[in-house]
């Protein structure tokens, strides 16, 4: 407890996985951030799986439009007609009459009767790929009216991974594996050759100047895609260089039954559903037969493997000490090699595929979107990730419909690195030998305004999952904000995160703040040191505006990046010392409260302190959930907060709905609540992963046998604050639900608390008149 329990000596940010809104479905089990110190691949499934299972739907040929569109010489312009003249442009490769480089695009045709051949899954990657490489040589011949060229700086290519990939998070090492990847064509080239261009093993001593003859290079590229693509890379993938992953399944793993063999030409056609046309989770788990003895499962063993190097879609340098080289038998987040496929433990492939697009997130500082795909048999779905959640189109047979995934491949083709959802205003950097992101822009007030992102420091704090704030803070320089602000003792830190656009911005609260902090000394000094901010104007609404999916601004999400002073966390603090931190920011948020500015979100992660003349500044942080008095439309009945350290109301069934209006003492009882101890501590540990009316189960039992739990080394003067802060809980729940049950005995429905009158100096005096807050009080003076 952040009064009571030990802080956990990592001092990550713990896990803010509920930001409900009442008319916002199902949001409030979306996770938002989560310490992966200590939290299973099991445990992280589940989130995943609830954001995956609220994804919104559009029709394929609406995709691929919207694809066409962002992809043309005009994509801030409406073609409608785009789509049509696409599928009637890439017909010659479908018919396989095209040929480029030695490459005919009849090759297409053999390999796709290669596909539906009988076999594992596994058998399906190498067809796949030939079938999508040769398309893209081809259709890089292809012109059509309004399209732009194939964009040489990614040169996209299909390539067969089936082998573990691996990425650190804070301190917890992630191991995934792809079935195949889409990457830059450097990218995939790199891992098959030797420092002189050469095959690894074969050709050594190929002198520089071949690479510069255009030709050779050539050659050598168009043979990259048709005969390495196929291979597994001899050394792990590193995950930023992915574009998109593509997962496969068989629905009857060795069969083909239902599948068709591909036709004896192609036409332009209307787009066929398939069954299912969408793809629910578990769809294959509810199809699954009776495992055939005569079929032996597939299995990749997952190997330990050394650093690997990040080559990026900008010829960016290495970027050694992002991934990890070791791996003990519990480390967290790793996931098992690929069993059976008709393993029911195993997870879903939406899931699957989700949980690739949260490393792919995890890797990219302020990604805008990302794109993944599924294929089971012959149909291929497009699944498109951001911050405001989840869309999956319609399926389309790529062997009977083949033109439109040819139109898939042509737009992708021609897809810029911000296309692919690159965040073109952050170019990544070398700094100390280590990667960086720098960030440049004009400011009104300041002229050019220059960061340096440290986002390989160990002080960082990222975000693992789909959806949410995705809040990221690094330390960061800035030679601008140096000279308005002068040399700060502890440095700067930036907050990057994707709010919700119809909020009161966190820039807008805190200037609320900084006005009160004016005529208050409770709160003057005790709220963060706001330098500099900048807001992103492409809301993420706008691709669902062109998909036509149902309200498309609810819950729209922009970008934004603000600059602090650096602060502490209290989680390092311990006895008086962390008491006194702890009551300066109880008296700032009741100030702040008093005066309008509701924090909302209460955690160990949001109380910070650092130095003034010798003694600890208490500091109330992140203000992004906050609301304000006066602000329009439904706000009290909000339900924003880490998860662990809600109020026991805010947890219940109604309070998720949004039946519970969010008062004072729901703040207050948060104040009172824990930390994460060190993961071999850590008996509330699953309080982190829980759904949060299940936490409230848990809490409201822990608050009953706080013996089991109590901490054996805590300071004898915290241990009786503890003591005597968990008793006014436990009085004060028992009376007000003694209180409801008479109501309820004597008819009297109950209501809502939208009407109970609060009293906020009564309700914080239940702590402040008790013995030991006296005392510790005393000492902190």
């Amino acid at each position: 407890m952040s009064i009571t329990m030990r802080s956990s000596r990592q001092g990550h940010e713990n896990a803010r996985n509920c930001e409900c809104h009442p008319n916002s479905r199902g949001a409030s089990v979306v996770s938002e951030n989560i310490s992966l110190v200590g939290v299973q691949i099991k445990e992280v499934r589940p989130w995943i799986q609830r954001d995956i299972e609220q994804a919104k739907q559009c029709k394929a040929d609406v995709m691929l439009q919207a694809l066409l569109q962002r992809a043309s010489c005009a994509p801030e312009t409406k073609q409608p007609e785009l789509l049509q003249k696409c599928l009637k442009g890439v017909l010659p490769v479908c018919n396989g009459q095209v040929s480029t480089g030695g490459i005919s695009s009849s090759g297409i045709e053999t390999a796709l009767k290669e596909y539906i051949s009988p076999g594992a899954e596994n058998n399906l990657y190498g067809p796949f790929i030939e079938v999508a490489n040769i398309a893209l040589a081809c259709l890089e011949e292809i012109k059509v009216d309004g399209m732009g060229v194939p964009v040489t700086t990614v040169d996209m290519i299909c390539q067969q991974n089936d082998m573990p990939m691996y990425q650190t998070h804070q301190t917890v090492r992630s191991i995934r594996k792809p079935d195949v990847v889409i990457l830059p064509l450097n990218s995939t080239c790199a891992p098959f050759e030797d420092d002189n261009g050469g095959k690894k093993g074969k050709q050594k001593g190929k002198k520089k100047d071949d690479q510069k003859n255009a030709t050779k290079d050539y050659q050598r590229r168009k043979a990259r895609m048709v005969k390495n693509a196929t291979e597994k890379p001899p050394a792990p993938l590193p995950w930023i260089d992915v574009l998109a992953c593509i997962e496969f399944k068989r629905k009857t793993p060795g069969w083909t039954k239902g599948i068709k063999s591909p036709p004896s030409s192609y036409t332009v056609t209307d787009h066929v559903p398939t069954k299912p046309e969408y793809l629910p989770v578990d769809h294959l788990k509810a199809q699954a037969p009776a495992p055939d003895p005569s079929q032996a499962p597939v299995t990749q063993p997952v190997s330990d493997t050394a650093p690997v190097r990040s080559l990026g879609l900008t010829a960016a340098q290495p970027s050694k000490g992002r991934f990890s080289s070791k791996r003990k038998a519990a480390d967290t987040l790793q996931s098992a090699g690929k069993k059976s496929k008709v393993n029911l433990d195993e997870p879903d492939v939406t899931v699957q595929t989700g949980l690739y697009a949260a490393e792919m997130f995890a890797v990219n500082l302020a990604v805008h979107h990302l794109i993944n795909f599924i294929v089971i048999d012959d149909v291929i779905w497009t699944w498109y990730y951001d911050r405001q959640g989840t869309i999956q189109s319609s399926g389309v047979n790529f062997i009977q419909d083949l033109s439109r995934f040819m139109v898939l491949l042509y737009a992708l083709q021609r897809f810029r690195a911000h296309d692919w959802g690159r965040n073109r205003d952050f170019f990544p950097v070398q700094a100390e030998r280590k990667p960086c992101y720098e960030f440049k822009i004009k400011d009104e007030k300041l002229g050019e305004v220059d960061l340096l992102l440290h986002t390989s420091h160990d002080e960082r704090v990222t975000h693992y999952g789909l959806q949410g704030r995705a809040t990221n803070v690094v330390l960061v320089a800035s030679e601008a904000l140096r000279k308005k602000h002068g040399n700060l003792q502890d440095g700067m830190v930036a907050k990057i995160f994707w709010g919700e656009a119809d909020r009161t911005s966190e820039p807008e609260i805190l200037k609320k703040v900084e006005g009160i902090a004016k005529g208050h000394a409770t709160v003057q000094g005790h709220v963060p040191e706001f330098l500099w901010y900048h807001t992103f104007t492409h809301p993420t609404s706008a691709i669902r505006e062109a998909l036509g999916v149902p309200e498309p601004t609810t819950g729209s999400r922009m970008l934004y990046i603000l600059v602090f002073r650096k602060l502490l966390p209290i989680t390092k603090l311990y006895g008086k010392e962390l008491f006194d931190v702890w009551r300066q920011c109880i008296l700032c948020h009741l100030t702040l409260r008093k005066e309008g500015v509701y924090h909302r979100d209460v955690s160990p992660g949001n109380l910070m302190w650092y130095w003034k003349d010798g003694r600890r500044i208490g500091v109330l942080n992140d203000y992004d959930l906050s609301s304000l008095a006066n602000d329009r439309g439904p706000r009290g009945n909000e339900c924003t907060g880490t998860v662990p350290f809600m109020a026991l109301d805010l947890l219940s069934a109604k309070g998720q709905q949004g039946e519970v209006k969010h008062l004072y003492r729901h703040d207050l009882e948060s104040f009172t609540q824990g930390i994460l101890l060190p993961a071999e501590l850590r008996p509330l540990d699953e309080w982190a992963t829980l759904n949060p009316v299940t936490c409230g189960e848990k809490k409201y039992v822990f608050l009953s046998h706080l013996r089991i739990h109590y901490p054996s080394d805590i300071d004898s003067r915290i241990g009786m604050f503890l003591v005597e802060c968990v008793e006014v809980l436990r009085e004060y729940i028992s009376r007000r639900s003694a209180r409801l049950d008479r109501l309820i005995a004597r008819g009297i429905v109950e209501h809502s608390n939208d009407e109970e009158i609060e009293d906020i100096d009564g309700f914080l005096h239940m702590f402040t008149d008790l013995p030991s807050w006296v005392e510790l009080s005393s000492l902190s003076q």
